[in-house]
């Protein structure tokens, strides 16, 4: 008897499997919490790129732990500032030294149209984002009583680094109720029972939450900084569509075999055995996938990593041991009203029977027309701009983003996050020269510099993130790297350089874009490798993987392109995250594989008996309710991290959900089918499938989805 047909052996191996289950999670639960890695840099990249050096070289400057907040004063009517407003401002001056390092501030410097003013607060960064959110929250609280008709705004770094901590303050709670909510209803819609769906909303929410703790310890355990925040919001909501989705599957299963067995026992040992398989190739085809990820020059696509892998196996114990346990404890009595009787009628599958035969009768011309509204999807891409800047990247917008957008009214844009260009004490002067020469800069002057390094701060003309600000920092780089014997001290592991160095969150967000960039170029080869040596071992074949790996790649780029529509048409969003291709292409191809998994592999299993047209029709009928139950649920928890307030987390929600229901209503109801009808048993080459009579009291193969 195999591992997984004991939990259901009987009355009272299921409740010490429940048992069991409860021991591991207060043992998770104790587990200690070591502490995090410090991060490799304040991006996440290596010291193989500029601006990670720029960090390690500032260290050796003498104000290595110092960050200017800005604050940003003007009008509410946008009028020029008066000289009563100016004098309020010099007043405010002496008290905003009580924050600062040094206990001084320069003084205010107005805009040339008069309109805006900015002080610049040298704060501490030593201790970490909570004293640096406390000394913000300090300083913003002690403007709060500025006379009327004024607007006062903290931006900088600092400040940018506050908020973006805060708008994910409540967040897991928000996003916890939500998805559970979501979950709870589209169960209750599927089993059309008051009682069956609270069993696996329980089974999967505390997988859910056994998931994050766990990340606590084994994320950190692995050398990886754990951000939070997106990593465990991705994660989360991943958790929460996979575990519910193998759920789905089995629950479908064992309602077909207690229309077949009496015994409840029996009937969940069977079901087992037929869905352990798609379970565990569909796990370890996301698990793969995700782990790809680690291939990425970024610390936050290694812990999602980590943190996604981690969920999923947890997902697919539960599915494979406590939910089995959990409903067999209860009986058929949890299916109320409609409790499954043997030889009872079946009500599930029609429509997708007929849709099967609807396919089957002209597939070559169904698989083209299917294929043709994938690409017509697909040049919806067409155009399709990435990149945001710092003011357009989160949701909802905070002080910081306004106090930016305020300041580039009137001053470079640059201005609230300057860029550092390291160099030698002795080559500053001709650095700063040759900065000042580049288009796109706005200004250079020398900084602070010790008997090694020396900085020069250059303001860019364009806002931080955009095309123009990226234009700038790269021919930037090319200018200073030139300068003779500019070349800063070497950090330790990292390549030297001819030149000086140009790093800051303006010039680490270009080498964030580059990294993407690399880290497309390398993993996209590497997860469809990985997916199709699955389905190869699966389907101990090569036509059927190969076929299925395209059709998810075609479903990722139709997924695109409508996407892309609708974040440009209707959501008014300038552009695509940089981070979202890499992050949308991986879940979609783990993802989207694995409807098609739940079919094939029912279609395999039919077609010993009856051939494989019969068999896909069957597995079609059969499999329909319960995958496009188990998809459009997936989608809508997908679409759920759009309550989280960065437009990455928006927009990957939105990408995923539309290819995911692309791959349910579209994919795998008819492109897949219409393949398989057209190639016949040459869909499995060069495997075959063995024909095995069916005994005489053998029942055919049932419906055993949802509604449809």
């Amino acid at each position: 008897m195999s591992v997984f047909t004991r939990v259901a052996h009987g009355r009272l191996a299921a409740w010490l499997t429940v048992v069991a289950a409860i021991v591991f999670g207060a043992a998770v639960f104790g587990l200690p919490k070591p502490d995090n890695p410090a991060p490799v840099s304040s991006t996440g990249l290596s010291v193989q790129w500029q601006s990670t050096q720029v960090e390690r070289l500032q260290e050796q400057l003498p104000s290595r732990d110092v960050q200017p907040a800005i604050v940003v004063v003007s009008r509410a009517d946008r009028a020029a500032l008066t000289e009563t407003d100016r004098a309020a401002l010099t007043g405010r001056s002496d008290d905003l030294g009580r924050f600062a390092v040094g206990g001084r501030v320069s003084p205010p410097q107005v805009s040339p149209d008069g309109t805006v003013a900015l002080v610049a607060v040298p704060l501490s960064t030593a201790g970490g984002q909570e004293e640096i959110a406390g000394r913000i929250d300090q300083l913003r609280a002690s403007l709060d009583d500025v006379p009327a008709g004024l607007k006062v705004e903290v931006t900088g770094g600092p400040a940018f680094t506050t908020d973006l901590t805060k708008v994910f303050d409540g967040a897991d709670t928000t996003l916890l109720i939500v998805t559970a909510s979501v979950v709870a209803l589209l169960l209750l819609i599927t089993y059309r029972s008051p009682f069956l769906w609270i069993v696996p909303l329980v089974v999967v929410a505390a997988t859910e939450q056994l998931t994050l703790r766990a990340l606590d310890t084994i994320v950190p355990a692995a050398g990886v900084n754990l951000p939070g925040g997106a990593v465990t919001g991705i994660a989360s909501v991943l958790v929460f569509g996979a575990a519910t989705d193998y759920a789905l599957l089995l629950i479908a299963r064992y309602r077909e075999e207690l229309r077949r067995e009496e015994d409840r026992f029996t009937a969940m040992r069977a079901a087992l055995r037929r869905t352990a398989e798609p379970i565990l190739a569909s796990g370890s085809t996301v698990v793969l996938g995700v782990l790809t990820l680690l291939l990425s020059e970024q610390e936050l696509n290694r812990a999602l990593a980590v943190a996604c892998a981690t969920g999923v196996v947890l997902a697919m114990l539960s599915a494979l041991f406590v939910l089995p346990a959990a409903l067999v404890i209860f009986g058929r009595g949890l299916f109320w009203p409609f409790v499954p009787r043997v030889g009872g009628a079946v009500r599930e599958g029609r429509l997708w029977g007929r849709l099967g035969t609807a396919v089957e009768r002209r597939p070559a011309p169904v698989a083209v027309l299917a294929t043709l509204l994938l690409a017509a999807l697909a040049l919806g891409g067409l155009g399709i701009r990435t990149g945001l800047s710092e003011t357009e990247q989160f949701r909802v917008k905070p002080e910081a983003v306004a106090g930016a957008e305020t300041l580039a009214r009137s001053f470079p844009a640059g201005t609230t996050q300057p860029v550092a260009v390291l160099t030698t004490p002795e080559a500053a002067k001709a650095v700063t020269d040759a900065a000042s020469a580049v288009p796109g800069v706005a200004s250079a002057r020398p900084g602070e510099a010790s008997d090694r390094v020396a900085q020069v701060d250059v303001v860019l003309e364009a806002e931080p993130g955009t095309d123009a600000a990226n234009r700038a920092v790269g021919a930037l780089r090319d200018t200073v790297a030139a300068v003779p014997d500019s070349a800063p001290p070497a950090v330790a592991g990292a390549p030297a350089f001819d030149g000086a160095v140009v790093g800051g969150s303006v010039a680490a967000t270009y080498d964030e874009n580059e990294a993407n960039g690399k880290d497309l170029r390398l993993i996209l080869p590497v997860i469809l490798l990985l997916v199709g040596l699955v389905l190869v071992l699966l389907l101990r074949g090569l036509v059927a993987p190969v076929l299925l790996v395209l059709t998810v790649i075609a479903s990722f780029f139709a997924s695109i392109g409508a996407s892309w529509l609708l974040f440009d048409h209707v959501l008014d969003m300038p552009a695509l995250d940089s981070g979202v291709l890499l992050l949308a292409f991986v879940f979609l191809v783990a993802l989207g594989v694995d409807y098609n998994i739940f079919l094939v592999t029912r279609a395999r299993e039919d077609a010993r008996r009856t051939g494989t047209r019969d068999g896909m029709l069957s597995a079609l009928r059969v499999t329909g309710g319960v995958i496009t139950s188990a998809g459009i649920l997936l989608a809508a928890v997908f679409a759920v991290l759009g309550v989280l307030p960065l437009i990455l987390l928006t927009q990957i929600g939105i990408i995923v959900c539309i290819g995911v229901l692309l791959d349910t209503l579209l994919v795998r109801t008819v492109l897949v089918p219409a393949l398989a009808f057209t190639l016949g048993d040459r869909f499995w080459w060069p495997g075959r499938i063995a024909r095995e009579p069916a005994p005489d009291d053998a029942p055919a193969p049932e419906p055993v989805a949802a509604r449809d």
